[in-house]
């Protein structure tokens, strides 16, 4: 083993060290005799015991009304999801809630995806709702190792919508579905009253051929497996919120809207039969997948904040803000669960496209305790990194 590999596992280790050390009570803070260290663990055993009876709670929506937080990828929107949705069309292709359902027409395995863009404003620097809205969409076929074929595209407009600024965003979708290799093949347009929307909505849906052989889910995550993050995260979110004008802060940022196929093509062809799952961080950003991957596959999941690549900027804004830059949108980055084998190798096939410049391992995928996600914090501690009920950052994507 070589020095760097040391030094690697090292790092890993840390998570469980952490947790043997709350359990034979050597915590720093608590003297290593066994009353206070015996009445510390009892109290972490405790709290634990408590997250898990309540995730293990049937899923529930208490609210009589729809909120926003029923739409920002966090607590509620799981509520609702499984609570209403998965409870009445459940069916074996929709219950592994991935980005995509995988499905097969006679020989031939496809993904197929769909997701509605609702962001305010329409035009953000780095992009707008149109390429977000194919961008999206690609990613998350990507993200299930399909290669994108074919997308719909249904509007929804406000009566008094500018002609104008649609034909820049139909003109925006069509080059972001140029530059993916993709087609849009089918669609709808709606027009409501004026004061019945908010100008455009736009829903995608797509559809992408499999590769043969390749199965991806977060339900597969083992203890040891690395977990990746393709670049900085953030960027999205934080720009489209400094572009609503209302804080005073200036940035130089623009998002990250851009078509991971590629991205994802050169990693599966590097280290294909040792990924086990792909997310792109939308929604609730990478703090919500790793959350995902946790729940379904009943392991932990350890992160070092340090690890974690954040620009200047957004870590800045998020201060100021009082959010973690874990639950911001990206729109152009993904999230890995590689074997630990595989992770140089993968790393190095990210780092080798333009958009996984920044790739990095961000932490691993540990046994205990399961369902949780820990951060070991720059100032050495570790917390638990929960998922939100909402999200502070709405109407983003």
């Amino acid at each position: 083993m070589t020095h760097q590999d040391t030094a690697q596992q090292q790092r890993a280790d840390w998570a469980e060290a952490a947790v043997a050390e709350h359990d034979t009570g050597h915590d720093a803070g608590y003297p290593p005799h066994a009353a206070a260290g015996t009445e510390h663990s009892s109290r972490e055993q405790l709290v634990l015991e408590r997250i898990d009876r309540a995730r293990r709670a049937r899923p529930r929506v208490r609210e009589k009304l729809i909120t926003l937080a029923h739409g920002a990828g966090g607590k509620a929107s799981q509520s609702l999801i499984e609570a209403i949705f998965l409870n009445a069309f459940r069916n074996p292709l929709l219950e592994p809630l991935e980005d995509a359902a995988t499905l097969t027409a006679g020989d031939t395995r496809l993904a197929f995806t769909t997701d509605s863009y609702v962001v305010s404003p329409l035009f953000f620097p780095g992009g707008d709702i149109g390429d977000l809205a194919v961008n999206g969409t690609v990613n998350d076929l990507a993200v299930s190792g399909a290669r994108p074929a074919h997308l719909s595209a249904g509007f929804i407009l406000e009566e008094g919508f500018p002609v104008e600024d649609l034909r820049r965003i139909v003109a925006s979708m069509a080059k972001a579905a140029a530059a993916a290799g993709v087609s849009i093949v089918t669609g709808d347009t709606k027009v409501v009253q004026r004061g019945k929307a908010d100008g455009c909505f736009i829903t995608t849906a797509g559809v992408g051929l499999v590769t043969d052989g390749l199965t991806l889910g977060v339900a597969t995550a083992r203890p040891g497996d690395a977990v990746i993050v393709s670049g900085p995260v953030g960027d999205h979110g934080i720009t489209v919120m400094l572009a609503r004008g209302e804080l005073d802060i200036d940035a130089d940022l623009v998002s990250d809207t851009a078509p991971v196929h590629e991205l994802v093509r050169g990693l599966l062809d590097a280290v294909g039969p040792d990924v086990r799952a792909m997310r792109d961080a939308t929604r609730g950003g990478v703090a919500t997948i790793l959350n995902e991957v946790a729940k379904a596959a009943g392991v932990a999941v350890a992160i070092d904040e340090d690890a974690v690549p954040v620009r200047a900027e957004v870590r800045g804004a998020c201060e100021l803000l009082g959010i973690d830059p874990l639950y911001v949108a990206c729109e152009g980055r993904i999230v890995a669960i590689v074997d630990p084998g595989a992770a140089d190798a993968a790393v190095a096939a990210l780092q080798a496209h333009p958009l996984g410049a920044g790739a990095t391992v961000v932490g691993h995928v540990a046994e205990d305790p399961p369902g949780l996600v820990l951060l070991k914090t720059g100032f050495g501690g570790t917390r638990i990194i929960d998922l939100l009920v909402g999200d502070p950052l709405p109407r983003i994507c």
